[in-house]
């Protein structure tokens, strides 16, 4: 079966399409598990362990992935495998620790040692080629992904071994009625080359998914939503400039017109030239509402000898919840509710609101909100990721220069001058900034990075510039390529760009006379400095 094109969104719960439940167990893959379902254009969700039978049932999934997880399953209060789940008779696919405990509940043998951390070889069973394996050759060996301890040594009773490594004797197995099957590896990351076949088969062949998943759709089923929540109630939109408010306000338009008013607070944390550019698409290009706040000397205010970064975003939040108060008050417009461009990473790394995951850190667009609020809250791209939130765009007929723009955060250019804010340490990352961006688009590279950004380090250095000394400011660098956001890698840039772009900062750009290079990885490090 050929893999259907990438772009398949995900919305609220619709029982018209085929979807599959992911159970999280911690795994920090459990995001990828969604993403590669969804890139088939199948519709799914994720959700902790425990969730009552009845529950189970009325959600009617066509199967279930149990994902991996940092516990073992002999652990004192680990999340165990629900009976109900069982139950349903649908099939099951157990990933790694999911795959020990279908092995356990079902009478199999899960016994520590052997580890497995990094790629492995793994040969395919004879017989094993019909469901899970359908188009490999038996005996045929496949690069696998692992990172485990414990593993299966001996299927469950009425269980067959379907493949092996070297080191495992159960690598792979399935019940003889094949509706229950697990993996030691992990399919769903890009280290395992023939994954995403694994998870098609798993999907189209024994689930017998349809793949009906799509961006129109979405749109269609998403704008239904709105209109259901809205009513006749204003609604006004956070709006940023950036892909995904840009996106949530035209979905949001379709839905509910002239209710809709967008209001663009310059924060005075902005890059150079968004407000210009905002005004001009939304207004001219887009026929929305649009106001304008000019509240940069209020923020920088608020914001005042601030240097810890999560206290910079609650400041950020509360400062424009103020801001859009005030603003809706004075237009007279009664709005009940408020738009937001959250997106799925900005959910998962705020809170572990679907699982034991952990927190990384306070996102933008979820944690710097205060609790009390006069707005109820419109998240059409809740579950989305970010090139689910491109495809969107791209239905709606967004103009392509929105679409395909870097991410930009929340709180702006305040988390990337790290330390204390000021007018002044804004104009010299601001200026810096546009020259990194104006020199990747030169370079006609802009597409190739999921998002390049400057960060002013809380710095100086000594340096020699013209026949003196100097002691001014560091410029860090950071471009990233990624796929979802949850992951990524450094951009590989020609060591002429990197020297090119350090001159053009180094003399353009007053009280800097050193430029870095990050080249950190996502993990350990997260994309954003703070």
């Amino acid at each position: 079966m050929n893999r259907p094109t990438s772009g398949a969104p995900p919305t609220d719960r619709q029982g018209a399409h085929s979807r599959i439940l992911i159970v999280d167990y911690g795994s920090q893959f459990t995001q990828l598990i969604a993403r590669r379902i969804r890139e088939a254009r199948v519709y799914c969700e994720i959700h902790p362990p425990g969730r009552s039978e009845a529950w189970l049932r009325r959600w009617r999934p066509a199967g279930v992935v149990l994902s991996g997880g940092p516990s073992s399953v002999y652990d004192p209060d680990v999340p165990g495998l629900d009976p109900g789940l069982l139950r349903l008779g649908v099939p099951i696919l157990g990933i790694c620790y999911g795959m020990q405990l279908l092995a356990r509940q079902r009478g199999g043998a899960v016994v520590p040692g052997r580890r497995e951390y990094g790629r492995a070889r793994m040969r395919i069973a004879e017989g094993a080629g019909d469901d899970l394996f359908h188009g490999f050759d038996p005996g045929e060996e496949l690069a696998v992904w692992c990172s485990h301890g414990d593993h299966v040594d001996e299927p469950p009773p009425g269980f067959e071994t379907t493949a092996a490594t070297r080191d495992l004797p159960v690598a792979a197995f399935r019940s003889k009625s094949r509706r229950l099957h697990g993996v030691q590896f992990h399919p769903e990351v890009a280290h395992t080359p023939r994954g995403a076949e694994i998870l098609d088969n798993f999907l189209f062949r024994i689930c017998q998914c349809r793949a009906d998943w799509t961006a129109s759709a979405f749109v269609d089923e998403a704008v239904g939503r709105i209109r259901e929540t809205a009513g006749d109630a204003q609604v006004i939109c956070g709006l940023s400039g950036g892909v995904d408010s840009s996106v949530a306000a035209a979905l949001v338009h379709r839905a509910v017109g002239d209710a809709l008013t967008c209001i663009f607070v310059d924060t005075g944390l902005l890059r150079s030239g968004e407000r210009e550019r905002v005004e001009r698409t939304f207004r001219e290009h887009m026929r929305i509402r649009l106001v304008v706040v000019d509240a940069a000397a209020e923020f920088l205010g608020e914001l005042e000898g601030v240097s810890d970064p999560e206290t910079k975003r609650r400041i950020i939040g509360g400062t424009f919840i103020r801001v859009f108060e005030r603003t809706a008050r004075e237009l007279g417009t009664n709005a009940r509710f408020l738009v937001q461009g959250t997106l799925y990473p900005d959910v998962i790394e705020s809170h572990s609101v679907q699982g034991p995951s952990a927190t990384i850190k306070t996102h933008h667009n979820v944690g710097g909100l205060p609790e009390e609020m006069p707005f109820d809250l419109i998240e059409p791209l809740r579950e989305l990721f970010k090139d689910e939130v491109r495809g969107v765009g791209r239905t709606l007929e967004l103009d392509e220069t929105f679409i395909r723009r870097h991410p930009f955060p929340g709180p702006g250019l305040a988390i990337r001058v790290l330390g204390q804010v000021t007018a002044e340490r804004l104009r010299t990352l601001r200026r810096a900034d546009a020259i990194f961006t104006e020199e990747i688009e030169g370079a006609g590279i802009y597409d190739e990075i999921w998002q390049a950004l400057a960060v002013l380090l809380p710095v100086r250095s000594v340096g020699v510039m013209g026949d003196g000394r100097s002691y001014e400011n560091v410029i860090a660098l950071r471009a990233v390529t990624s796929q979802d956001g949850m992951t990524a890698d450094w951009y590989p840039f020609e060591h002429r760009f990197l020297a090119r772009v350090s001159t053009r900062i180094i003399n353009e750009v007053a009280g800097v006379n050193r430029v870095t290079y990050d080249i950190s990885s996502k993990p350990p490090a997260t994309i954003e400095w703070e």
